[in-house]
């Protein structure tokens, strides 16, 4: 190892508070100066790194410390400072320490980074080949500094204005998840410079685009700042969804159009004043459940591996990683430093960056305790639900992760929204079936199941003061086949992913139509049937709709369901949109104005009666193809292929809305429910149509039979 360089005891000043009281931990500017603070519990000695602008490094000793936190305060510093840290202490794997003073840290409080991470053996904190390949056992004494992002001091300061939360209930939200880069990088209208950035999305005619879809609430793929994983660069790659997080309160520089740090922060932020001045809330994708430093045994040191990995990272007995994301590591959910370190986090973006809530990925990691187990009581959980800021967001969680028991959708504490991934399977199960008209024997395929699911799934959320809006539906997340890709492709084709298509799921439940990826005009019209049937389930069913960003367009990815590593056309949006995709914006937009429009399909509580029990139900009935309600024997037979549904809504002054959905791929007749009080079922709505409102003065009477076509969704109202 080099000689370390001097230290500057001279630049050592008062502290604004007393030795055993650390000041906040991060950098905060500070009348004449920096006040510095960084967790290191198990370190000897931490040095503040400080760079100028021809990139020189000076060490300040930070001599004072309690409770784990080191702090200095640096006169004739201020915003725009880049700094880094070096720490001293034991270097023990097996006791899970892995102190090096040869790698240059960030800090895990930086409000902005500067710089990316140059994959070299030197940014790792144990000795590898040029592969990266090494035992994780042996210290490597080589300097990092040259390969590694700085942290930066910044201004908090923003003309935030009159900004407001749009504070969109539940029941009238409408969640858009989409990434940064994808919504607007091919987006001809948004000038190039800005296209791809926090600038883009708030541009007025992406705006204009999310109202007139009728979206509440945009949900933004991770926006923490993050690096690529050292195997993805080395097969010409990078990481383009950003589930590799370097800094949980920086947002990614590479999303803004801005070059300066301080820059990037106030394009963040106008973002969200731009969003919110039409109505929209932003909700963030925050990985707070792994980092970017992978297994200690094979993953860099980068910033909380070198800081305190004992502390941070969920270790066994023999310091080896528990990894329950899947990723190398766990962000410990058991000490209090880290559970800190994710509440200031949501609370800065909160208070400082103004977004409206966060979907937590992998969130059982979140919350397991001690003995590994999940526990909807964890102190994390508790103190969300509790804080007087975080408490009053919304806040969703992927209710699984990759380690024991992982699956807990519906086992959250209120308020908490949950993914629903019972949802989308049942749906794409029912919709796409795997040869055409039949259902392949796979569970989740009956009426029974799909009727649960329009009416809220409260077998998942029934309990614990929980109702409809607690599940948030989807059929389609950023992680899997787009809807067009759903109904084009049987198979995964993630060959540019360099994993030997390996990689991404298998169970996709989807169907090509005979015909894997594109195909002629006859297939793509049932194509384009199957997505209106799979969009209006998921609109009008009881429950929080969650639309993927691009869905509306007929967006395609070729086949790949997992393009994580895929900053290229593949991913991006393409809106070169031809007529039958103009089409597909406009049903989408109807769709969500019938949800608008219809009280009785937004309840927050829960159609009384029993799921299954057409005959018990008081304001949701449910018929079959003839016409007569449900028996046992129909709900149970796998040949049941019809369902019919009124929602009452007298109850809310809303109107009876009648919702058939045909299954089957042979068309046919359905005969309409008598219902009290209903004269005609009026056509509001039907999959057939291309563009809404094809027909719009079609009407029936109860005990007549309609017509059907094979894979068929039509909406009634009664009068």
């Amino acid at each position: 190892m080099p000689a370390p360089l001097p230290v500057e005891a001279a630049a050592r000043a008062a502290r604004t508070a007393p030795a055993d009281v650390p000041p906040p931990l991060g950098a905060h500017p500070v009348e004449g100066g920096v006040e510095f603070c960084v967790h290191a519990g198990h370190a000897d000695a931490v040095t503040l790194c400080l760079f100028d602008e021809q990139g020189r490094e000076r060490h300040l000793a930070m001599d004072e410390h309690s409770h784990g936190a080191w702090s200095l305060r640096v006169e004739g510093v201020g915003p725009g400072q880049r700094y880094g840290y070096r720490v001293d202490g034991p270097w023990d794997p097996a006791a899970g320490h892995r102190h090096n003073p040869a790698k240059l840290l960030l800090d895990p409080y930086a409000r902005a980074v500067d710089g990316t991470v140059d994959w070299r053996p030197e940014v790792f904190g144990h000795r590898v080949d040029e592969s990266f390949a090494g035992d994780g056992l042996t210290r490597d004494d080589r300097d990092s500094a040259a390969y590694v992002p700085r942290s930066v001091v910044v201004d908090p300061t923003f003309d935030w204005g009159d900004d407001r939360p749009p504070q969109h209930s539940w029941r009238h939200t409408v969640i858009y998840e989409t990434h940064v880069v994808g919504l607007t990088m091919l987006l001809p209208d948004v000038p190039e410079h800005l296209r791809g950035t926090y600038a883009g999305v708030a541009h007025p005619v992406t705006i204009e685009h999310l109202r007139r879809l009728g979206v509440t609430t945009v949900e933004l793929l991770p926006v923490h700042s993050f690096t690529s994983e050292p195997a993805v660069v080395q097969r010409g790659l990078e990481n383009y969804w950003g589930y590799n997080s370097l800094g949980f309160f920086a947002p990614h520089a590479g999303h803004a159009a801005a070059r300066d740090p301080q820059g990037v922060v106030a394009e963040f932020k106008g973002m969200v004043k731009l969003l919110h001045a039409a109505g929209i809330e932003v909700l963030l994708d925050v990985v707070y459940n792994h980092t970017a430093e992978q297994s200690a045994a094979g993953g860099a040191t980068l910033s909380w591996r070198g800081l305190d990995n004992r502390t941070y990272y969920w270790l066994d007995e023999q310091g080896v990683d528990v990894d329950v994301t899947g990723c190398g590591n766990t962000v410990a959910p058991q000490h209090t430093v880290p559970v800190r370190l994710v509440l200031d986090s949501l609370r800065y973006w909160v208070q400082e960056m103004h977004v409206d809530g966060f979907r937590f990925d992998l969130a059982v990691a979140l919350a397991r305790g001690k003995d590994g187990a999940f526990d909807p009581d964890h102190p994390l959980l508790v103190a969300l639900r509790t804080d007087p800021v975080l408490s009053r967001v919304k806040l969703v969680a992927e209710p699984w992760d990759l380690g024991p028991d992982g699956w807990r959708t519906g086992q959250f504490p209120p308020p908490f929204a949950e993914w629903n991934d019972t949802f989308r399977d049942t749906v794409r199960t029912f919709w796409l079936p795997d040869v055409a008209g039949t259902l392949d024997g796979r569970p989740g395929h009956g009426v029974r199941e799909l009727a649960t699911r329009i009416a809220g799934s409260a077998d998942r959320f029934g309990s614990a003061h929980r109702g409809p809006l607690a599940s948030v539906n989807f059929v389609t997340a950023h992680d899997g086949f787009t809807l067009s890709d759903l109904t084009a492709y049987d198979r995964k084709h993630n060959e540019a992913n360099g994993e030997g298509n390996r990689d991404g799921s298998n169970d996709n439940r989807s169907w090509n139509h005979g015909v894997e990826g594109p195909a002629d005009e006859e297939t793509e019209t049932l194509r384009r049937r199957s997505r209106r049937n799979l969009l209006a389930t998921l609109a009008l069913s009881s429950g929080v709709p969650m639309l993927l960003g691009g869905d509306e367009l007929g967006r395609t990815q070729g086949g790949n369901n997992n393009p994580y590593c895929q900053n290229n056309e593949i991913s991006w949006y393409d809106w070169g949109l031809a007529p039958w995709q103009h089409d597909l914006i406009d049903t989408t937009s109807a769709l969500l104005r019938l949800r608008r429009e219809h009280r009785v399909l937004r309840q927050r509580h829960f159609f009384p009666g029993d799921p299954i029990d057409g005959d018990e139900r008081a304001a949701l009935h449910w018929h079959a193809i003839d016409g007569e309600l449900m028996t046992a024997q129909r709900w149970d037979s796998p040949e049941t292929r019809t369902l019919q549904a009124v929602f009452d809504g007298a109850d809310v002054g809303d109107d009876r809305l009648l919702m058939v959905l045909h299954g089957s791929t042979d068309g046919g007749e359905v005969v309409l429910p008598r219902q009290p009080g209903v004269r005609r079922w009026r056509l509001l709505w039907d999959s057939a149509w291309e563009h809404p409102g094809e027909v719009t003065d079609r009407e029936a009477a109860p005990g007549e039979a309609y017509p059907v076509v094979g894979a068929n969704f039509l909406l009634f109202q009664g009068v």
